[in-house]
């Protein structure tokens, strides 16, 4: 007795090991939780090193005096054994002279979830994080309370937000006082999180279940009917055989069997075998062998329909307290009115992001085809020389901002000077001849493109973006867009003030509107055509390059990119109204809106909503041909 009592005065965490001693040599996952919470709330420093090294198999029993010691293997094969409570070398043993602790797995478990408290108040905010990502991936009724002892010492403002909404979600799936389980709903009832909803949906969960009389107390959802929608009656009869107050129904299978079996002399219940072919023979032999207690009785349609109305059908809620189920149904119905809203909000962001990425791509083709009247199919390819242009500018320079700064005016100035090369050797040998244009171009895009994979090869190139476009702008657990696509969207504001800039506030601008109006009237007023529409060329060809270099930081760079913007490109100045800025941006907005309308209501079917896009396109354009904003010119053919 005075040896304990000195021990328990000098050794204070061994102390608290001796008296738990029996259950912890036992080692059983029945009776060890005393011995785990003992150490664990004794209060003292060395309880989380105890933890520890039980649960890592590291904690031995010294059997000369049963006390115990972490243990350490040695390079002589002996165990060097260390104090718990003082971390001093106790002397070295070989293993017979000790007796190791192995916790099973069981056991283990229940030490990492009485550990989880020491690492919720730990100095490294690492290790605090973690034992958070632990609780919220294996949610546990006992770590309800060290949780919310922490929240008060915990420095760090986002680890506290974090450990205030995990007790409220344990709060309500483990807490045992019904009112502040209730506090905690109605507190989280704003909130858009999918671990909210995955806490709440299990509260009205139902299950179905029979009784003759229905004892009180039940949380009942609802009383069903056998034979209505919700229950149709050999489901019900199906529920009284499981539930053993009905006999089962007797299958053709069964009763050719139970017929098989009491054949005697060539008759079963009276019947001669020969006839058993006949159904209704069947069945007066069976109800024979019934009769006298040989085989189980008929379940005919009325005893059926006399069961099932002896009984009440009641879909119980998994949740015991009512008002707990009340509450997670008003929370439930609030969250899916704004998850609905946000929806909502999270399709128009990516319309709007759709369609300024579509007017990126058509801006420069609004410009050639509107002013000029020329298909140009090769467009799509200026699209993928401003791309390859940024690639090959980070292949130079390494930082990715910069790269990006440098790469946007080159581009321009590449696909400027291809499109005005490609205006002066072509295009203008073939004004006022559209077919001929057409084909010309459609081939001038198979060769440029068959230069990209010489150049390049086949397969995808890296545009990285900078790393302050990574990630995504979240608003909530539904609503978020990508930093790249909020870029591409104030690049396209950017592109639309600087085209109206041309066109209002420069001499080009005036000179290109006067061609697109009248080209025989500018011309008379000694406007020169043919350089307008050279430079104008260009200038459509060097907004294309920019475009590339924007679309290329979120989609692939291949040879093949610029064909999946042509189509989008022609649609949308067409729709738009041909030689208008304003239209081209109301035919990008549409065009985006519509897309993404169709796939939300076929998510699952991209080709079908193209599709049905293109016919809406041609209906439309069957009524307004001449786009939402129409040209007003001789151009236009007024």
């Amino acid at each position: 007795m005075l040896a304990n009592v000195a021990t328990a005065q000098e050794a204070p965490m061994q102390a608290v090991l001796l008296s738990q001693s029996d259950v912890i040599t036992a080692s059983s996952r029945r009776t060890i939780q005393p011995a785990i919470d003992a150490i664990a709330n004794s209060g003292l420093e060395p309880a989380q090193q105890v933890l520890q090294a039980w649960k890592a198999k590291g904690m031995w029993l010294r059997l000369a005096d049963g006390q115990f010691f972490r243990g350490e293997k040695s390079e002589a094969g002996t165990y060097i054994l260390y104090d718990f409570d003082t971390g001093a070398a106790a002397g070295e043993y070989s293993k017979s002279d000790l007796k190791q602790i192995k916790p099973n797995s069981g056991i283990r478990g229940l030490i990492a979830t009485a550990l989880v408290q020491f690492q919720l108040l730990g100095p490294d905010p690492a290790l605090r994080e973690e034992a958070l990502v632990a609780i919220e991936r294996a949610p546990d009724p006992a770590l309800l309370a060290p949780l919310r002892a922490s929240i008060e010492q915990e420095p760090d403002a986002g680890l506290k937000a974090r450990k205030e909404r995990l007790a409220l979600l344990l709060t309500i799936s483990f807490d045992t006082d019904e009112a502040a389980r209730l506090s905690a709903i109605t507190q989280m009832s704003d909130d858009l999180g999918l671990d909210l909803r995955a806490t709440l949906n299990p509260l009205v969960a139902t299950r179905l279940d029979v009784f003759e009389t229905p004892p009180e107390g039940l949380n009942i959802a609802r009383t069903l009917t056998p034979g209505g929608k919700a229950l149709a009656i050999d489901a019900a009869y199906d529920l009284l055989v499981k539930k053993g107050l009905a006999p089962p129904i007797v299958d053709s299978a069964t009763m050719r069997e139970a017929l098989t079996a009491h054949i005697v002399d060539g008759h079963v219940g009276g019947q001669p075998v020969e006839q058993l072919d006949d159904t209704q023979k069947r069945a007066i032999a069976y109800a024979a062998l019934a009769d006298d207690g040989l085989v189980p009785a008929l379940v005919l349609p009325a005893d059926i329909q006399n069961s099932v109305g002896q009984f009440h059908f009641i879909e119980i809620y998994s949740e015991p307290s009512a008002a707990v189920t009340t509450a997670t149904e008003a929370a439930l119905s609030s969250i899916a009115t704004k998850v609905n809203v946000s929806q909502a909000a999270d399709l128009v962001l990516d319309a709007i992001s759709l369609a300024s990425i579509y007017f990126l791509a058509a801006i420069g083709l609004a410009i050639t085809f509107g002013v000029m009247g020329v298909i140009n199919m090769a467009h799509g390819e200026f699209i993928m020389m401003g791309a390859y242009t940024g690639y090959v500018v980070q292949q130079f320079i390494p930082n990715h901002t910069v790269s990006i700064i440098v790469a946007v005016p080159l581009a321009f100035a590449v696909t400027f000077a291809a499109g005005v090369a490609m205006e002066r050797l072509v295009i203008r040998w073939l004004y006022n001849r559209p077919l001929e244009t057409l084909l010309a171009t459609f081939g001038i895009s198979i060769v440029l493109q068959q230069l990209a994979k010489n150049i390049f090869g086949t397969q995808a190139r890296p545009l990285t973006s900078p790393s302050w476009l990574d990630g995504a702008w979240v608003m909530n657990d539904v609503i978020s867009i990508s930093y790249i696509r909020i870029a591409i969207f104030v690049l396209a504001l950017i592109f639309l003030g600087v085209f109206l800039f041309i066109m209002r506030h420069t001499r080009l601008g005036l000179e290109t509107r006067a061609v697109t109006q009248n080209p025989l009237m500018a011309a008379s007023m000694g406007i020169n055509p043919n350089r307008v529409n050279m430079l104008t060329f260009g200038l459509g060809s060097g907004i294309a390059g920019i475009a590339g270099v924007a679309i290329g930081l979120f989609a692939k760079v291949t040879s093949e990119m610029g064909s999946d913007y042509i189509v989008q490109s022609f649609m949308t100045v067409v729709v738009g109204g041909v030689g208008n800025i304003w239209g081209a941006l109301a035919g990008a907005t549409m065009i985006g809106f519509l897309q993404k309308g169709i796939e939300w209501f076929n998510p699952t079917n991209t080709l079908a909503a193209q599709t049905y896009m293109i016919i809406f396109i041609i209906i439309f354009i069957q009524f307004r041909p001449r786009g939402i904003i129409a040209l007003k010119g001789r151009a236009a053919g007024d």
